[in-house]
């Protein structure tokens, strides 16, 4: 049996997926797994979560809403218009006063610091959504998928192929602390961050994984359980878009390259993708392909979270 220490992060903030040690990493897939198998736990009865998004989204905004309703509480959904960060008033501001009204805030923002301000001056958790540097509810959605599909995390081969982005910086963390085996294919001067590198590489070290960056897409995806791709230009990037699509122009995920990976291998994406782009339509679509049951995903991942920050008992 758990201890009550064990199976709750009660007022926690989760910035940043090394926010969490490894244990609680675990401890958020299976509270995220006990939940998608129909567990229901009404810990957030009376409770409002705030939306603060400077970005719009699908899966974020859906997922969210969903998840707290699942867990008996409400949303507060408030667009870039009505809210205006750092803009009609300081952040620390709207985070004192938020922090009075509801019980949990979910921002997605252009900028990390702003996320990292958020929650310096909330007293409420604070959960980051997706920032420029971070995306680490997309990152527990990808390792809850491929527990399910392979079973494990420890030893397993995970290949991303594209930009050393927000995706893949909080996919490389936590697969790092989950003890995976994690290489990055990125043109040059598009790979992680030297800082996501150095700290992933402790966290495999004391795991037993390990990260390899490199520029061959073709070997990073040679014998790979997992195959991940993201889009060239995210949101705010659009005046690159032209030049990133020259500049990765070899590393669109094909039905040639998933061939290079082991035969039961899977094809990852976070979504919304662009077809012919990135990856091949035949790829995405393809019995390979488990892109919706990660979409999926960030719901039950969500609940887990919200449960586990917004509980002080066992969820």
């Amino acid at each position: 049996m758990a201890t009550y220490r064990e199976r709750t992060l009660f007022g926690r903030h989760l910035v940043s997926v090394a926010d969490l040690q490894p244990e609680e990493l675990a401890l958020v897939l299976r509270t995220a797994a006990e939940m998608k198998d129909g567990r229901s736990e009404l810990v957030a009865t009376g409770k409002t979560l705030a939306l603060l998004f400077e970005k719009p989204s699908l899966r974020t905004r859906v997922s969210f809403e969903v998840a707290m309703r699942f867990l008996g509480g409400e949303c507060l959904y408030l667009s870039p218009a009505e809210v205006g960060l750092g803009q009609r008033e300081p952040l620390k501001d709207v985070a004192r006063t938020l922090s009075r009204y509801v019980a949990c805030i979910a921002a997605r923002t252009f900028s990390h610091s702003t996320v990292k301000e958020l929650a310096a001056w909330s007293r409420v958790p604070v959960i980051n959504a997706l920032s420029d540097e971070e995306h680490p509810c997309q990152a527990l959605a990808d390792l809850l998928t491929i527990l399910e599909k392979k079973g494990r995390l420890a030893g397993i081969r995970v290949a991303f192929v594209g930009d050393g982005n927000n995706v893949a910086a909080s996919l490389c963390l936590a697969a790092a602390m989950s003890g995976m085996h994690f290489r990055i294919a990125s043109p040059t001067g598009y790979g992680l961050p030297a800082n996501v590198l150095e700290l992933a590489g402790g966290f495999a070290k004391v795991a037993g994984g390990s990260i390899e960056p490199g520029l061959d897409p073709l070997a990073a995806i040679r014998d790979a359980d997992v195959v991940y791709t993201d889009v060239w230009a995210s949101m705010g990037q659009e005046s690159e878009a032209a030049q990133r699509r020259r500049t990765f122009a070899g590393y669109q995920v094909t039905s040639d390259m998933m061939a290079l990976a082991h035969p039961d291998a899977i094809f990852m994406h976070d979504l919304p993708a662009h077809r012919g782009e990135e990856v091949a339509e035949e790829v995405i679509e393809g019995p390979q392909s488990v892109v919706f049951d990660q979409a999926e995903n960030r719901l039950h991942a969500q609940k887990a979270l919200i449960g586990l920050l917004l509980s002080k008992a066992s969820v």
